[in-house]
């Protein structure tokens, strides 16, 4: 029998490379057939496995094979922390249980990020391609390269918001506000393409009656909708002005749980996920969504348009551990007759726990 300090040995020895007669082309064009959400497992395997996965060729072998696909990412906040996580799988390892709805979904922490921002907010995180854009009050954007995961600075808001919403409309993030200084609404666009802001027309004070507030933005139609204190209005790009919307819509933004999917927009309303239905101006409940829980009062519930389909997010405390359940579901949209909407879900389970004081910000889709 081999002594412990032999077996050591054999250990040291194994090479760091798992796959040292593999040449690199050949190792990236055959992990960029792979899904996205086996990366973060993948990372753990060697040092020169996690170099390859945040190498910018990966990612251009999974464009021209057409493998990209939509990625999750969830920011949680405490009072003295921000965390970023993507959804990943990990190995099942009862695969006996088939009639589980559970099948191994994790969120997977991001390593510390360099140069970090401060504190998000739920109007101000926006995706755009393989992006995610952090765009705060104090005039400064960041933007997360989820392709490595890393931070850069983007050109800064060119005036200072007390209070804004941002969406996203043909890779322009449009940004409606008030001035923190002359208290005016404001409206810009930046061009995450060419990295320039310019000011659009703002939101008429005929239109409003305080100014822009508890304000949240979705993009219906192709134009940007942002809900203010007297309903919705809508820009019309075309004619450069802003018009008013549908009256019912506006009730979504009594919550941060709201996203559009295939130009519907849906909420959670009354703990039942609802859809806004345009040919009659109202909200209604969609259909089907066996396995999805009712929300209750106080729990915080994200949703996010995840490639056509919906990704529903909520969290549970559980107040005998002080720690929070972080639930997640992907669910499949259809629609039928004119006013009847279904929702089929996929797959639901529990992918994080973290201390009680960590709260959901956002759950956003990039493309990969």
């Amino acid at each position: 029998m081999s002594s412990p300090e032999k077996k050591k040995e054999k250990v040291e020895e194994l090479p760091s490379n798992p796959t040292p007669s593999l040449p690199d082309e050949l190792l990236t064009s055959c992990i960029a057939r792979l899904s996205r959400l086996y990366y973060p497992t993948f990372s753990l395997v060697s040092k020169s496995f996690g170099s390859l996965l945040a190498s910018p060729e990966l990612y251009k072998a999974r464009s021209l094979s057409s493998r990209t696909e939509s990625c999750l990412y969830l920011c949680l906040e405490s009072s003295s922390d921000s965390r970023w996580y993507t959804l990943c799988r990990k190995p099942d390892k009862n695969k006996d249980n088939v009639s589980k709805k559970s099948t191994s979904y994790v969120l997977s922490k991001l390593p510390s990020l360099r140069s970090a921002p401060p504190a998000a907010v739920f109007t101000g995180l926006v995706s755009v391609g393989s992006d995610i854009y952090n765009i705060r009050s104090s005039s400064n954007v960041s933007v997360l390269d989820c392709q490595v995961n890393t931070w850069r600075k983007a050109p800064s808001v060119p005036v200072e918001l007390m209070t804004f919403s941002a969406c996203v409309v043909d890779e322009k993030i449009h940004v409606a506000g008030i001035h923190a200084e002359s208290l005016k609404n404001v409206s810009m666009v930046l061009d995450a393409r060419t990295g320039t802001w310019d000011h659009v027309v703002p939101i008429p004070t005929s239109l409003t009656r305080r100014g822009v507030l508890n304000m949240r933005s979705v993009c219906i139609d192709g134009k940007p909708h942002v809900a203010i204190d007297r309903g919705v209005v809508c820009y019309n790009s075309l004619e450069g002005k802003w018009e008013r919307a549908k009256s019912n819509m506006g009730t979504f933004w009594f919550s941060d749980s709201y996203c559009e999917v295939d130009n519907v927009l849906y909420t959670v309303r009354d703990g039942e996920l609802r859809w806004y239905d345009g040919e009659v101006n109202a909200w209604i409940s969609v259909e089907g969504l066996v396995g999805l829980p009712k929300f209750l009062p106080g729990v915080s519930v994200r949703l996010c348009d995840y490639g056509g389909k919906m990704v529903v997010v909520w969290d549970k405390d559980m107040l005998s551990s002080g720690e929070k359940m972080i639930w997640c579901a992907e669910i499949a949209l259809e629609r039928r007759e004119i006013s009847e909407m279904w929702g089929k879900v996929e797959w639901i389970d529990h992918v994080l726990t973290v201390p009680i004081g960590y709260y959901i910000v956002k759950a956003l889709a990039v493309t990969v």
